[in-house]
């Protein structure tokens, strides 16, 4: 990992600026979502939770991770000891994210960095709700055996009660359509105002002169990937266009993270999908709203702090970095790697990236 810039400043901010999640009243189904999300008994020793890996105090992403993004770039698993191969991304505002489809030629939407949770399930339809049920059942994880031990969790659970009365009062008695509905809660409530707040400085226009530049140097130099159009449903822009690409990042071997990660591509290999190989090294391009926060940045981690993540998209091309994980199909479009930036202008994007926090 190239570690030129301190990430004190960040660290500090997050004690003060985090705060608590929104306080805006949940239905049922959210509460009963909510508090699945923070149940550590969905883990085999009982030590982890979404929230684990998760958590508001770090824009969804890991807090540990947070805390040491130099060092700590994965998360851990269950046991203890079993390490993640990629950084865990936030969950916020990934509800907006659709199935994973070809749209323009490009691959869009989908969960986890790599798309495998499509949204392609006959019963769920639904990304958000597929990608909750991962974790449970990785070994790597939370580790439990199956399905029905995940479900009986909630069977022996005090909130087994609301779960009839949200799901009907047959909703537990059959393993299968019991998971689904755990996974759907758990989306529900990662789509509620508590996890989709957009409250952030951004959102009531209190930008000072320096973010104020910062954002129109954004509009120019990033938001081709990272839009900051509207879409259905968001009270805001959501700072990606949940496409994939290959922006260049070289390997975190120093941190332990497996090289050579084909991301998009290799999901679609698995599935048998024709010219899979056109989309190695690709991964999802993350939201930036409460980006200050959830570093490291990059799916290996590579970067321990923002701002070196902006200099490397802007100097990618004509910096001293280290060659690309994944070599093939790395982006080369609208001047990526050759920005052209300041170092004031570099500073500016930065102070408006910050400006992007959840209140």
């Amino acid at each position: 990992m190239n570690k030129r810039f301190a990430c004190g400043s960040l660290l500090l901010l997050s004690a003060t600026l985090a705060g608590p999640i929104c306080a805006a009243g949940l239905t049922q189904m959210e509460q009963l979502g909510k508090i699945m999300y923070q149940d550590k008994d969905f883990s085999l020793h009982k030590t982890q939770s979404c929230q684990t890996c998760h958590h508001h105090i770090s824009g969804f992403a890991d807090p540990t991770n947070m805390r040491d993004p130099v060092n700590t770039v994965v998360s851990l698993g269950d046991d203890g000891i079993s390490k993640g191969g990629r950084n865990a991304p936030s969950s916020a505002y990934a509800g907006f994210s659709p199935e994973l489809h070809v749209e323009g030629g490009d691959y869009v939407g989908g969960m986890f960095w790599d798309g495998r949770a499509a949204g392609w399930s006959a019963d769920l339809a639904d990304p958000l709700a597929e990608q909750a049920q991962g974790p449970p059942l990785n070994p790597v994880e939370m580790n439990m055996p199956d399905e029905e031990a995940v479900v009986d969790v909630v069977r022996n659970a005090t909130y087994a009660r609301l779960f009839r009365k949200v799901f009907g009062s047959a909703s537990l008695d059959e393993t299968s359509s019991a998971f689904d509905n755990i996974a759907r809660a758990i989306a529900t409530y990662e789509r509620s105002a508590e996890v989709q707040a957009f409250s952030s400085r951004f959102d009531s226009d209190q930008l000072s002169d320096q973010e104020n530049r910062g954002k129109a140097l954004f509009a120019i130099n990033c938001a081709k990937c990272h839009s900051m159009e509207t879409v259905a449903g968001a009270k805001g822009p959501l700072f990606t266009n949940y496409s994939y690409a290959n922006i260049g990042l070289p390997p975190n071997i120093d941190d332990g993270v497996a090289g050579k990660d084909l991301g998009l591509g290799g999901f679609l290999a698995s599935v048998g999908v024709e010219n899979a190989a056109l989309e190695n090294g690709k991964f999802k391009v993350p939201t930036l709203r409460n980006v200050a926060f959830s570093a490291p940045y990059g799916h290996n981690g590579y970067f321990a702090t923002l701002r070196e993540m902006v200099v490397f998209k802007n100097t990618r091309e004509i910096g001293e970095w280290p060659d690309p994980d994944i070599a093939e199909n790395v982006y080369q479009e609208d001047g990526f790697g050759d920005l052209g930036l300041s170092d004031q202008e570099v500073d500016d994007i930065v102070a408006f990236l910050m400006t992007l926090t959840d209140r």
